[in-house]
């Protein structure tokens, strides 16, 4: 079995309204430092977010969560240079608090023997 790896990680969530501080997680960003992996994974319930507003641009929060899950994954450099920074200076930029249509919970830690089976886990506990 392989060495338990400490990560963390952070729900991402869509925030509709910003005034009303109401969230619909949508996904799941880790970090480990120690292998300097990165994951994101994304999955928005549509109707559930319209519950919060009826008339959400979808096509907005969309673009902006694949503009997230790119510098997550380091895979828009062309477009942010935010992309273009190290795993853990990606992490901690997408993790700052803000008030925006997209935000993250706090960070938390966690071990893990297998990094993508916990990501998976966390997607199922926190999202689905």
């Amino acid at each position: 079995m392989q060495e338990a790896q400490l990560y963390e990680y952070a729900v991402i969530r869509v925030v509709p309204k910003v005034e009303r501080e109401e969230f619909l997680n949508a996904g799941i960003v880790m970090f480990c430092k120690k292998t300097r992996h990165i994951g994101c994974r994304i999955l928005l319930n549509e109707k559930r977010l319209q519950c919060f507003d009826k008339d959400i641009d979808l096509n907005f929060v969309y673009a902006n969560l694949k503009a997230f899950e790119a510098i997550a994954l380091g895979a828009d450099s062309s477009q942010s240079p935010i992309s273009r920074l190290d795993a853990a200076s990606r992490f901690r930029w997408l993790t700052a608090t803000r008030s925006t249509i997209i935000q993250c919970s706090r960070v938390h830690p966690g071990l893990s023997h297998d990094l993508n089976i916990t990501l998976d886990q966390l997607m199922e506990s926190m999202v689905l």
